[in-house]
């Protein structure tokens, strides 16, 4: 990741609406990290999009296409095991299923999130275009996916995705007083 091009590619993402605040290029520490945290070797990863309170990547940039050329819609994905714990009590007490009824019943909220959807789909095919519509979590129309939602909240900041928003502010009942992450692996 530390050719021009890829660091030209970063910076144009930033300036992009509703694109990462500050992606900055994976470090080999970063990948021993989110490899630990994943339980398996990170695929695809552009950049890391945010970083805990302790420096941790929480989330992830990864590229349309994985190594081997598979599609990976997925643009921010979740890294830290303990945020990713908490977001699934989240979605395990429902939180997803009363997301959606909300999108049915607010039009505006429907039209904000359509409005994420399409601010994620633009920043995707400005990495690579894969000819297709589909974003992340539920986008446009449900909420699947809370963990997608959280990690392109911590990408983007707030006020670009209603309901990443909504689901980061739920995040603090969900750890039960578990930290907020994991620290770096010991190298």
């Amino acid at each position: 990741m530390d050719r021009p091009s890829d660091l030209d590619l970063l910076q144009r993402l930033a300036a992009l609406p509703g694109g990462p605040v500050d992606p900055r290029p994976p470090t080999s520490d970063d990948l021993e990290t989110l490899a630990h945290e994943l339980g398996r070797p990170a695929r695809g990863v552009l950049a890391v999009a945010h970083r805990c309170r302790h420096g941790v990547p929480a989330s992830v940039l990864t590229a349309p296409r994985l190594p081997d050329g598979t599609p990976f819609p997925t643009l921010y994905y979740l890294t830290c095991s303990v945020l990713s714990a908490a977001v699934s009590r989240l979605e395990s007490a429902g939180v997803m299923r009363e997301m959606t009824a909300r999108l049915a019943a607010d039009p505006d909220l429907a039209q904000r999130y359509r409005t994420a959807h399409e601010t994620y789909l633009a920043t995707r095919d400005a990495v690579e275009d894969l000819g297709i519509a589909v974003t992340a979590g539920g986008m446009p129309d449900r909420v699947k996916c809370l963990h997608v939602l959280v990690a392109h909240t911590l990408a983007v900041g707030p006020g670009i995705n209603p309901l990443g928003d909504d689901s980061v502010l739920l995040l603090p009942e969900a750890f039960r007083g578990e930290p907020p992450c994991v620290g770096p692996v010991p190298g």
